[in-house]
């Protein structure tokens, strides 16, 4: 089992925990510590199939994903391998590896759904009421994160869609995204939407 680490835009595929060590040691914001090398050795030595987040200050971690995967390149043209689906009662773990997910940095186009509770008139009368409407999109971006966000964007942009709209958090099973393609833009479906272009990807 061999193991991807990433920091921001620094990442590496590591074969041995010393190699991991050496890696996370020279990251200047790590400050590798005893109880750290603690942790990140219980993690390797689990059976915890799921990629792990360490905390560095608040909003900022470093991740860990174990994978089969033999160099960088084979981890990254084999994503869905690498990260099998926790068990289905474990609902902290899954929004770790969601969390993990939105945050790797993949440029290239995704495809972006998003089921969000949209204001809608009652016909015949002057009252609202929260209506649950679906919205997909191909969104240009450099992660899952940057999709969900220009599909928001997007959204509130709209004339069509009311202000007082609810729209849920990246996290959750409302939200849900695919990577497609790499760089080059895909070949859209008659109807479907270009968020990238909107939003000036």
């Amino acid at each position: 089992m061999n193991i991807y680490a990433r920091y921001f835009d620094q990442d590496t595929l590591v074969h041995s925990f010393d190699e991991l060590l050496e890696f996370l040691s020279s990251i200047p914001d790590i400050h590798v510590t005893q109880e750290l090398v603690s942790e990140v050795r219980a993690y390797l030595d689990s059976d915890m199939p799921y990629p792990k987040r360490y905390k560095i200050r608040p909003r900022v971690y470093f991740i860990l994903i174990k994978t089969t995967a033999a160099s960088m390149a084979e981890f990254k043209a084999n994503r869905k391998t690498v990260a099998p689906a926790p068990p289905a009662n474990d609902s902290y773990n899954k929004k770790e590896m969601k969390m993990a997910q939105l945050a790797e940095v993949r440029p290239g186009w995704y495809k972006g759904r998003i089921i969000f509770k949209r204001v809608i008139q009652i016909p015949n009368t002057t009252k609202f009421q929260y209506q649950d409407t679906a919205f997909s999109a191909y969104v240009k971006a450099q992660s899952g994160q940057e999709c969900y966000n220009k599909i928001i964007n997007h959204l509130k942009n709209r004339q069509d869609v009311d202000l007082r709209s609810q729209f849920p958090s990246a996290r959750g099973q409302s939200f849900q995204f695919e990577f497609l393609y790499p760089v080059l833009a895909p070949v859209f479906k008659a109807g479907s939407t270009s968020v990238g272009a909107k939003a000036g990807a």
